[in-house]
């Protein structure tokens, strides 16, 4: 099997710089509590370079660099974090596995989508650097191979060819084993993975036993470890703390699209598209908002659901700052995708959704609806209101009732459906001329004239039942009115049936 790893160097310290762009380029330090002593686990390279090094302790570090910026270092946040990450690079590889705090694995099979492993890797890299993140990535056969010519190689992307990760290990230094598999090495004076390479199996088990034996198999590039796919989290969900309060829209609206950013990343690995979210505001110093946003019609795109966002913001009040926020999706489906018009993009479109997604949320998910077919001869009953949803095709007994959509046999004449159809046909009076063609109609308590008119059209049906029908519909344009679909029933009287826009 073909594993690439995507190595993310101090990985937690960019994430906090990602998320708080003014601390770019100055000293920065992640501490954790070891046993009562608040030490460094991470740090930025401005605080590499004035001597802060992992390990030490907070004041220690503080002592050498007096303006070094401090922050608690969470395994869980980190972990959730890394793992967005991998939910986003669903897009060009089939699963995933964690490797935290700063690295996954990702299987290679789709490699040929991606013009070849080289391809793989290096989209790879572009999905990190759309986030904000400095990445290297390493493909081979083995984990161990991939995640050492990652962390310890000369070039951003190295790929190892199969049956050659001895080769391409033996320059890489010790340290690209763990600390408990190089540490028996390292007490017999060797450097490199080749030389540790090159020891006799016996004597390395006779003096070291399991442990050496293992180390000196992944300095061969001999891993049997296999590769297990992260199991995806159930609840969609994206979170980030304010490093200070935000009482103004500009400062939540930066930290909102970092997170609708991961978020869409995350649903479109899926192939998921949202239909529902809540957005969550935590208040300084306590209490909590939620501001729920509906899509007219499910969509993964961040802009879109930013805009929705913005326009909910910009109409509340809080009176508390706001110290930290998340986005919950809580309904999503299958996203349909939308096929793309010649030329410049469907700016129109966007701009309308977001429209129809204002009114979802104000007025709630009912007040907006699209028609749904049904299997009824009545024109009346052919439809029914359904939510804003990709349709489910038809399979089964159920595809072979609906039968296909196809238009009408050659020779037979079928007219257009209105869009706007009346809960009840409302009765017209209609003044026919010499043949049988309608001439005027009283609607509104005058009498418009017909300009222009099209049909009969047959319908009929519903023989079995106490009610059956047989109408003759006309399109007709009536004065002053536009466009109108009406129709004379068996008993010789004119209905109002709907209306075209």
């Amino acid at each position: 099997m073909r594993l690439c790893y995507l190595h993310l160097p101090r990985f937690p310290v960019q994430r906090r710089v990602v998320e708080t762009p003014s601390l770019s380029k100055k000293p920065l330090a992640l501490v954790e509590d070891a046993r009562g002593v608040r030490r460094v686990a991470f740090a930025s390279a401005a605080a590499l370079k004035l001597g802060v090094r992992p390990g030490m302790t907070l004041a220690s570090a503080r002592a050498l660099t007096p303006e070094l910026a401090a922050f608690d270092f969470s395994p869980q946040a980190e972990r959730a974090a890394l793992l967005s990450m991998g939910e986003a690079l669903l897009a060009i590889a089939p699963a995933f596995e964690l490797s935290a705090p700063d690295g996954l694995w990702l299987d290679a099979s789709a490699a040929a989508l991606c013009g070849g492993e080289e391809g793989l890797c290096r989209r790879a890299l572009e999905i990190c650097s759309a986030f904000g993140y400095r990445a290297r990535a390493a493909l081979a056969s083995q984990r161990f191979t991939a995640r050492a010519m990652a962390r310890y190689g000369e070039r951003p992307i190295e790929v190892v060819e199969v049956y050659e990760s001895a080769m391409a290990l033996s320059s890489l230094p010790l340290a690209a084993l763990e600390e408990d598999d190089s540490s028996p090495l390292a007490s017999l004076g060797l450097t490199t993975l080749g030389e540790a390479a090159a020891l006799p199996l016996g004597a390395v088990v006779a003096r070291l036993g399991a442990q050496g034996l293992r180390a000196l198999r992944l300095s061969r590039g001999e891993d049997d470890t296999p590769f297990t796919a992260e199991a995806l989290p159930e609840r969609i969900e994206e979170r980030i703390s304010l490093d200070w309060p935000a009482e103004a829209l500009e400062p939540l609206l930066f930290a909102l699209k970092t997170v609708l950013d991961r978020l869409g990343a995350r649903l479109a690995g899926r192939k998921r598209a949202a239909v529902r979210l809540v957005l969550t505001l935590r208040l300084d110093p306590a209490g909590e908002a939620e501001l729920p946003l509906s899509l007219a019609r499910p969509s993964a795109q961040p802009k879109l659901l930013l805009d929705l966002a913005r326009h909910q913001l910009s109409d509340l009040t809080l009176d508390k700052p706001i110290g930290a926020l998340w986005v919950r999706v809580e309904e999503h489906c299958e996203d349909p995708g939308q096929q793309l018009t010649l030329g410049d993009g469907p700016t129109g479109d966007a701009a309308l959704e977001v429209v129809l997604s204002r009114l979802c949320t104000a007025l709630g998910q009912e007040s907006l609806f699209s028609a749904r077919l049904l299997d009824r001869h009545r024109p009346e009953g052919g439809f029914a209101p359904g939510a804003f949803r990709p349709p489910e095709r038809p399979s089964g007994l159920a595809a072979e009732a609906l039968g296909p959509l196809a238009p009408p046999p050659d020779g037979e004449a079928s007219l257009a459906r209105p869009p706007r159809l009346f809960p009840r046909a409302a009765e017209l009076q209609a003044e026919l001329g010499e043949q049988g063609q309608i001439l005027s109609a009283r609607l509104l308590g005058k009498r418009r004239r017909v300009l222009a008119m099209a049909g009969p059209e047959r319908l009929c049906g519903e023989w079995w039942t106490d009610s059956p029908f047989v109408r003759d519909y006309y399109q007709v344009h009536l004065e002053g009115i536009g466009p109108v679909w009406l129709y004379r029933d068996g008993d010789g009287r004119f209905y109002l049936q709907g209306m075209f826009d």
